[in-house]
């Protein structure tokens, strides 16, 4: 399995030949102007929740790729106006069957709301489940106890906000980890903005010091997982 970031929140996972888009925003976040979306071609997107620095480049993708997207079902309306027909709308605890495995949509502690104003329902998560491996994707989330319902799932790996502010700070991601017992983590979620600027070094030290590996790859750096 492979995992390129594109800043932010978005990243795209390549499974058994099926990519997978999370959150897309690109066009917008400077740190990523040298990723033309054009070129990206999902099978899948997830979407995490509404705000803009998470769905801004979904329709212009879903349209180039014909991706099937899976969110919250209060964001179907907006994206059937948006002229997105493909959508699979869950909710919390739901499990939407793809080619390579299984993705269950789980809790994530945010505000939400769309472009527009309008209501976006409840934030989420993802845990992918494949043949050969289990990735959390927590989304845009403070740091909650109900994180350790996944404590026996596993994981391989564990997509972690860290910039603080919006989210989870690098602290609180630490104890994330512990929380859903996975010592992997991709960290994302910062640097975008001025309030989410991160000390790069000092947030990999923290993690060492916990006996956890905090991954960060620059924005279109592909890594195995």
């Amino acid at each position: 399995m492979k995992l390129t970031y594109y800043g932010q929140s978005c990243l795209q996972l390549e499974i058994s030949g099926k990519k997978v888009l999370f959150d897309p925003f690109i066009s917008h976040n400077p740190l990523a102007k040298d990723i033309d979306i054009s070129n990206l071609k999902p099978d899948y997107i997830l979407l995490s929740h509404g705000h803009g620095d998470h769905i801004g480049d979904l329709v212009t993708i879903q349209k180039n790729s014909g991706a099937q997207v899976v969110c919250i079902a209060d964001i179907v309306g907006w994206l059937n106006k948006q002229g997105v027909e493909k959508v699979a709308g869950m909710n919390i605890g739901g499990n939407f069957k793809m080619e390579f495995g299984n993705v269950k949509m789980v809790v994530a502690i945010h505000s939400s709301g769309l472009p527009d104003g309008s209501y976006g329902g409840n934030p989420a998560g993802f845990v992918i489940t494949t043949a050969d491996k289990k990735i959390y994707f927590a989304g845009d989330t403070a740091l909650t106890y109900d994180m350790k319902l996944l404590e026996d799932e596993n994981l391989d790996w564990a997509i972690l906000p860290i910039g603080d502010y919006y989210t989870m700070g690098v602290d609180d991601a630490i104890k994330a980890a512990g929380f859903v017992n996975c010592k992997k983590v991709v960290g994302i979620h910062y640097d975008s903005f001025p309030v989410i600027k991160i000390d790069k070094g000092e947030a990999k030290a923290k993690f060492t010091k916990a006996g956890l590996n905090l991954s960060l790859p620059g924005i279109g750096e592909t890594i195995d997982l």
